[in-house]
């Protein structure tokens, strides 16, 4: 499989270079995709949590207030 491309902009002569990333560049744009999908997962997951506790909130008749009101 070939790895992803980097494209440098040299501002100074105006040229731009298209090349594959190296095995040190790969590895480090791998870790970080990596990362980004986790907290990416993470944030999704708590979004739904808070979700579904509303829901059973409101299937008991209450809201978000009422356990505001109540110091919860």
């Amino acid at each position: 499989m070939s790895k992803p491309n980097i494209r440098i902009f040299d501002i100074i002569t105006n040229t731009t270079i298209d090349r594959e990333m190296t095995d040190e560049e790969y590895a480090i744009w791998s870790k970080d995709s990596a990362e980004a999908a986790e907290r990416c997962a993470l944030i999704k997951k708590a979004e739904d949590d808070k979700v579904a506790a509303v829901e059973k909130l409101a299937a008991l008749g209450l809201t978000v207030d009422d356990l505001k009101s109540l110091g919860l």
